[in-house]
């Protein structure tokens, strides 16, 4: 029998209510308010670990931005898509909703010769325009830096003169080429410098605030930062008696202490556990022998639907490597501790250590320190019976 649950675990879904994130989304209203007042603002990068919430949030702004009539767009950057091609394609959807009111269709052209540019040069498909050669030649540029900052330039030249206001949210930041990253926040830096209403709301792993400060000295003043992280003991225990309360049930104060220090506050693993409580109890009231009645199944699902998808992307080098860590007890760990677990040089497993990092599995805590980008990673490879042996042998 079907039985409706106000939880929703998942990447990204949209939780029937989100908690503890109440100032950020009131603080980019208010930026959204300038932004549509033709007020160029900063713009902001929200970073965390999975399951933090990042993309919730950001999908959430993006509702609030388009009930302002902001123009939105949403980019999920992944490890082999191409993120020229994607920009190019909302900046031509923000010049196709513009060019409906007749009394703008002359502000479209210069910017469609920089879209043009763009794609011709550094799409990689190069499909999105039927294009002569001679007119291929004539799109063709050198400079990524260049066509970008056209492009947005151009937009938002537009955007100022309509009065509307553009806003990407662009997701997996961390996925970015460098080439691209620097290009980007070049071009997002002079279209602010000219007063234009662009902006971009931004979320990735914890690496990027290292990737941003390294491609351009002032990314740090073009971009607020702010890091998502588990919830409060009051947060926590909102988002578990909040969904439930228009179904008229209930939770015991030792339930709800029990499942704040299994899930430690994370957002996503508290949607997984009172998801599979709430499935699984028929009380009005949820006391704490149904959380340990459903714990089990609360970890197997985590083992198999979050940590195993993220496991099975290592080779074998890689999946010693993370041995190796977990090994070191406590994290975040060295890379010389992880080197001497390995029984190997540094310098030797060091290919392996970027491989991660650029996978999104660990990041880079401090200078030489390293963490798993997800929570709890390491009780999931306790209970490998690939680490078990693994330590066994060594």
């Amino acid at each position: 029998m079907f039985k409706v649950n106000p939880y929703r675990p998942g990447a990204g879904l949209m939780p029937t209510y989100i908690a503890g994130r109440d100032d950020d989304i009131n603080a980019i209203e208010q930026m959204f308010i300038a932004l549509k007042m033709n007020i160029p603002t900063q713009s902001i990068i929200f970073s965390g670990l999975r399951g933090v919430g990042k993309t919730v949030l950001i999908n959430k702004l993006q509702d609030i931005a388009e009930e302002k009539e902001i123009f939105c767009r949403h980019i999920e950057v992944e490890e082999r898509n191409d993120f020229i091609s994607q920009i190019a394609t909302c900046s031509q959807a923000f010049l196709r909703k513009v060019s409906t009111k007749e009394k703008f269709k002359h502000l479209i052209q210069k910017p469609l010769d920089a879209i043009k540019s763009l794609v011709v040069s550094f799409d990689p498909n190069g499909s999105t325009f039927s294009l002569s050669v001679q007119e291929r030649e004539l799109y063709k540029s050198n400079s990524l830096t260049q066509s970008l900052t056209e492009v947005f330039v151009t937009i938002g030249e537009t955007a100022y003169k309509t009065e509307t206001p553009i806003c990407f949210f662009i997701d997996e930041i961390q996925y970015m080429k460098q080439n691209e990253l620097g290009s980007l926040i070049a071009a997002l830096h002079r279209t602010n410098q000219l007063g234009y209403p662009v902006m971009i709301v931004g979320a990735g792993l914890p690496k990027i605030y290292k990737m941003l400060s390294e491609e351009k000295s002032y990314s740090e003043r073009l971009f607020l930062y702010k890091e998502i992280g588990s919830l409060t003991d009051d947060q926590s225990k909102k988002a578990i008696v909040e969904p439930a309360k228009k179904f008229k049930i209930s939770y015991t104060e030792d339930a709800i202490k029990k499942i704040i220090k299994i899930t430690k506050g994370y957002p996503f693993f508290i949607q997984q556990l009172c998801q599979v409580v709430y499935k699984n109890t028929d009380d009005k009231i949820i006391q704490e022998c149904h959380i340990d009645n459903n714990i089990e199944e609360f970890f197997t699902l985590l083992d198999v639907g979050f940590f195993k998808v993220r496991y099975e992307r290592c080779s074998d080098g890689e999946k010693k490597f993370i041995f190796a860590m977990v090994s070191c007890e406590e994290l975040p760990c060295t890379i010389s501790n992880v080197s001497k677990q390995l029984n190997k040089k540094v310098k030797t497993i060091s290919p392996t250590r970027a491989q991660l990092i650029s996978k999104g599995i660990i990041f880079p805590v401090r200078h030489s320190e390293l963490d798993f980008t997800v929570p709890e990673f390491t009780g999931y490879i306790q209970r490998l019976d690939e680490y078990k042996q693994w330590c066994e042998e060594n």
